[in-house]
């Protein structure tokens, strides 16, 4: 289908029918770029330990990836401003593939920085993993947003649960080639990232940032011009859109308490010696409340409100963080229980967050918006896990769980504000 000419444009059913398929090629590009990056945290870190010859440089590899996904947020944006979502995405797994390629040769030649360096490149394809949820919304009506940009985040369950369960294999592979076993996982991560890319770059036609612009020139009559806005011009278009605050805030926060409260959980356990196992099943339990419910989640904004599911995820991850608290370290049952409720809470404020950041500012501003949406979520984790960190090292993981309860009475206070509440600022198209 061309798009040069504005009377070529696709009706109302044609347009679903391509948002039909941009999810389900969204989708497909998140499942393996969610294997690529799932299996390479935990081999990162082991690679960097193993160089280092230390334990306390295993951490640095995964802040590495967090560092590349927030650092690279907004230039993902800013692409997706000029150019569309289809090389904005590409961009970000392809930078991703490059990252994977500098670990294996760093790993042949034990080097710990260029380690370090391809670790924060694949932290570029978690930055393009979650703008994927926003370019999901791009041709959605606005009574099915949610669900759409649920779709791509349920995507990402897969990979979650694929990539760590495929180190042993992927580490065979990297053997057979000649390589350091733990390399493997960035072979399999370059492997899955290259699908991803062109995946995207076959499939993702009409590009749907594009396609939605020329859609509303349409609608009101103009001339279709090439999106000229810029960055600073979205962070501007905020000052003016307290729901697409409140949007960013919510994300944010549900981000860095859940963090904080999972990053110290497994520390918590193995306090008293539960076994490797336990925890990781205590985990997977709480990957499952993050990514197994999305798009019943996404239905439950679509149906009852963006505001009323951030409360309600709010209300969750408080109801997570008391049961956490008070269980003992070697109880799974308990734990599990409030890991789930963890994860199913940050789904409700990440997806009722994003929506509301999409649904309350103007289209061509939506790009730069969702990058600095991003970027603070990003920023957020990182502070959060040294937060909790720094909690445990001075206080106990009840204290760490109490104190996660701060930000979630903020929250619980911002969304009463009447600016927050009205709709009178938000946007249908």
């Amino acid at each position: 289908m061309t798009l040069s000419h504005i009377d070529l444009l696709p009706d109302s059913q044609q347009c679903q029918t391509i948002q039909k398929r941009t999810v389900a090629t969204l989708s497909a590009s998140q499942m393996f770029g969610g294997i690529a990056v799932a299996g390479a945290i935990p081999a990162g870190s082991l690679i960097a330990a193993s160089i280092a010859d230390s334990d306390a440089f295993a951490g640095l590899a995964q802040t590495a990836g967090v560092l590349g996904a927030a650092v690279f947020a907004l230039p993902l944006a800013s692409i997706a401003l000029k150019h569309g979502r289809r090389p904005a995405l590409a961009t970000g797994y392809g930078l991703g593939f490059l990252g994977a390629l500098v670990v294996i040769v760093a790993a042949v030649h034990r080097n710990l920085a260029f380690i370090l360096l391809g670790c924060l490149l694949v932290g570029v394809a978690s930055a393009a993993s979650f703008q994927a949820r926003y370019a999901a919304t791009d041709l959605a009506l606005p009574e099915h947003r949610a669900r759409s940009l649920s779709y791509v985040v349920w995507a990402a369950t897969i990979g979650a649960v694929l990539g760590p369960n495929l180190l042993n294999f992927s580490g065979s592979i990297g053997l057979s080639l000649g390589l350091p076993q733990l390399s493997g996982p960035y072979v399999m991560s370059a492997f899955t990232l290259g699908l991803a890319v062109l995946i995207l770059l076959i499939f993702l036609r009409p590009d749907p940032f594009l396609l939605a612009t020329r859609m509303r020139a349409r609608l009101e009559g103009e001339k279709f011009q090439q999106n000229k806005a810029k960055l600073r011009d979205g962070i501007e278009h905020l000052k003016t859109r307290p729901r697409a605050v409140l949007g960013i805030g919510a994300i944010a926060i549900g981000h860095v308490v859940m963090v904080m409260v999972m990053v110290m959980t497994p520390v918590h356990m193995a306090h008293v010696d539960v076994t490797l196992q336990l925890i990781g099943l205590v985990i997977s339990v709480h990957v499952a409340g993050m990514y197994a419910f999305s798009p019943i989640v996404g239905m439950a904004v679509d149906k009852f409100g963006r505001i009323q599911v951030i409360v309600a995820g709010s209300v969750i991850l408080a109801v997570s963080c008391v049961i956490c608290g008070i269980a003992p370290a070697e109880n799974i049952v308990i734990l599990g229980i409030g890991l789930f409720l963890l994860g199913l809470g940050w789904s409700c404020t990440l997806i009722a967050g994003s929506t509301l950041v999409t649904d309350s500012v103007e289209p061509a501003e939506r790009p730069s918006v969702q990058g600095l949406s991003d970027l603070t979520m990003n920023a957020a984790g990182a502070l959060g896990g040294i937060a909790a960190g720094l909690i445990m090292m001075w206080g106990s993981y009840g204290w760490l769980c109490a104190l996660s309860l701060v930000p979630l009475l903020a929250l619980g206070v911002w969304v009463t504000r009447p600016a927050c509440r009205s709709q009178s600022n938000a946007r249908s198209i």
